[in-house]
């Protein structure tokens, strides 16, 4: 059952979507890319699929609304790597908190500018995260933050995606940790075209289970 939240943290304010999975193995945080909110219909697709094989997820919208008012006009929040990486770290003491979340085991899920900015969390969060996958993502904007990266890494992109392969190899090489970058064959920047998204979700929904297991 999804429950909508609202994660306080200090005078934070950030409205949330919780699926709690009885006997979950753990639970998988979101970060959107640019633009977009929990209501991203791919990370709703993705977050389904991991519910199937009984993960937990939380999206959530990483601005406040007044953000996003602010956003829409200037566009200067959403390319705030930095900043965005803090508000999951405070997501992610947000959840330590919690009665019925505070056991669970980690992991964060990022898209497109969202996945640098969970690498870069998940390097000052090195005890509490134990998984990180990136879809279609820019790990190269977390490039220095990488080395301190201890959790297990997922990079997957679209065979079709060039630029954005390129961009995710230089970044594969400055990770230390347990990682593989995953090419789907066929697929664009977004993963739209028949099954593809459906594939990416099975992908991740497989390493986060091998090491939340760990």
């Amino acid at each position: 059952m999804e429950k909508k939240i609202t994660i306080t943290q200090d005078s934070l304010k950030l409205n949330g979507s919780l699926n709690l999975i009885k006997s979950s193995i753990g639970l998988v945080i979101f970060a959107h890319g640019s633009g977009s909110s929990r209501f991203s219909p791919r990370n709703i697709l993705v977050a389904k699929k991991l519910q199937e094989k009984n993960i937990s997820t939380l999206l959530f919208d990483l601005l406040t609304k007044e953000e996003e008012k602010i956003d829409e006009i200037t566009l200067e929040h959403r390319f705030n790597i930095n900043m965005l990486a803090k508000r999951l770290i405070e997501v992610t003491s947000w959840i330590e908190k919690q009665k019925d979340l505070k056991d669970l085991k980690l992991g964060y899920f990022g898209a497109s500018t969202g996945s640098s900015a969970a690498l870069i969390a998940a390097a000052f969060e090195k005890e509490k995260i134990k998984a990180v996958v990136s879809r279609g993502g820019r790990p190269d904007l977390a490039m220095k933050y990488l080395k301190d990266v201890k959790a297990a890494t997922l990079l997957i992109v679209g065979g079709l995606d060039i630029e954005v392969i390129e961009m995710n190899e230089k970044a594969f090489k400055e990770l230390k940790c347990t990682k593989e970058l995953k090419i789907v064959e066929g697929a664009t920047h977004l993963f739209e075209e028949e099954n593809k998204l459906e594939e990416v979700a099975l992908i991740a929904a497989t390493w986060f289970k091998k090491h939340f297991k760990k």
